[in-house]
């Protein structure tokens, strides 16, 4: 498994965890302690996708919102749910990952972590994502 595979992980485990407790992404990230060795290597790409998705988690709401035909958020799994928030940071804010690359690390979490009807639902919705990325406004 790559290092930024083992960071999707380990932040998806945060953002999961944090929407359970109802706690800031980042404050369950610094009560959690340093990484164990395993963790090490994708450690900071973990903490840049947590902060990020924090940051700017009202756009990427809004725009799962808009796009998931069928699905208020509300009822979507919460591990659908954080994967969706984190592959569509990835997706539109992270210049570094093609978005290629973070539609199929999004799609292969949910095939790992969620039902069976999820990965299609998650490449279709990040897929939409990528297809109006040129025309969506970033900002909010």
């Amino acid at each position: 498994m790559s290092a930024r595979t083992k960071a999707r992980r380990l932040a998806l485990d945060i953002l999961f965890a944090a929407e359970l407790r109802e706690e800031e992404p980042v404050a369950v990230l610094e009560q959690r302690g340093r990484p164990n060795t395993d963790e090490l290597s994708a450690f900071d790409h973990a903490v840049r996708l947590i902060k990020g998705v924090a940051e700017h988690r009202e756009r990427i709401d809004e725009l799962l919102a808009t796009y998931a035909t069928g699905w208020t958020l509300e009822r979507m799994p919460a591990v659908d749910r954080n994967i969706l928030r984190m592959g569509a940071y990835e997706l539109l804010w992270v210049e570094d990952v093609p978005d290629g690359v973070a539609v199929s690390e999004a799609v292969a979490l949910a095939t790992d972590l969620s039902t069976d009807e999820s990965p299609r639902f998650v490449n279709g919705l990040l897929s939409r994502l990528q297809q109006l990325k040129p025309s969506l406004s970033l900002e909010g």
